[in-house]
């Protein structure tokens, strides 16, 4: 617990918190997740080794793309939520990425594709990928925290399944060649209940309908299991394919 504070402050302070790109550091020592056993960020690095151009899906505010300078000189970042748009611009634009809100409309335009927790369009990534180019992607699976959205008694968190499975099917039937599948249900503990709140504020496609006061009572009851037990742990969805143009 955050030093025996009350539930209303603790919310209230997870309610005032701006939340812009896509960063969490707010939620550092207040959530803690178990990362896959796998490094997206190495990964992207090794394919970026020698490419020329580069095309980043869904970036948020950059923070990623950014870490994995240098950039091939040819790297284009797609956002398509307005609020991190200028966010993804102000930190991108340094390293000569240009930051757009659509896909762009050619084909065989990239070496390498990169989607983290982003959209994993298959075939416009066979459409914009040169021959022999690579897209590798992490995705948020369909059942990501869903024993928190039960908990909270809201609905389930995806409407359709989405796992490795789908995914690999996606990309084969746009004819890419899968070379690495990979998926793993790691843990994510919170230790207080403006910790649970701040995420779902974060990642409102989570409980599309949330707000503290429609779930209040649910999470009135998370917050008695925090302080009883110090933490309430939900399991993350999490699965990693690798695929490329033949």
């Amino acid at each position: 617990m955050r030093s025996g504070r009350r539930y209303d402050e603790l919310v209230g302070e997870a309610v005032g918190v701006p939340i812009t790109g896509w960063e969490f550091a707010w939620l550092d020592g207040r959530a803690v997740g178990s990362d896959p056993s796998w490094s997206y960020p190495l990964l992207a690095r090794a394919l970026l080794r020698g490419s020329e151009s580069l095309l980043d899906l869904d970036t948020g505010g950059g923070e990623l793309l950014a870490e994995l300078a240098p950039l091939p000189p040819h790297t284009v970042a797609v956002e398509g939520w307005a609020p991190n748009v200028p966010v993804a611009r102000d930190r991108l634009t340094p390293f000569g990425v240009s930051v757009v809100t659509e896909l762009p409309g050619g084909e065989e335009e990239f070496d390498v594709v990169l989607s983290r927790h982003g959209r994993l369009p298959a075939e416009d990534i066979a459409r914009l990928l040169k021959q022999g180019g690579t897209v590798l992607s992490q995705q948020v699976g369909s059942d990501d925290l869903a024993d928190l959205n039960a908990e909270l008694g809201a609905p389930p968190p995806a409407p359709q399944r989405w796992t490795a499975e789908t995914a690999v099917a996606a990309l084969e039937a746009a004819g890419l060649a899968v070379t690495d599948v990979r998926e793993e249900r790691p843990a994510l503990t919170f230790h207080d209940v403006g910790a649970i709140v701040y995420q779902l504020r974060a990642v409102p496609w989570q409980v599309r309908d949330f707000s503290p006061e429609r779930y209040e009572r649910a999470l009135r009851r998370i917050d008695a299991v925090i302080r009883t037990h110090g933490h309430f742990t939900v399991t993350a969805h999490r699965f990693l394919v690798q695929a490329s143009r033949p």
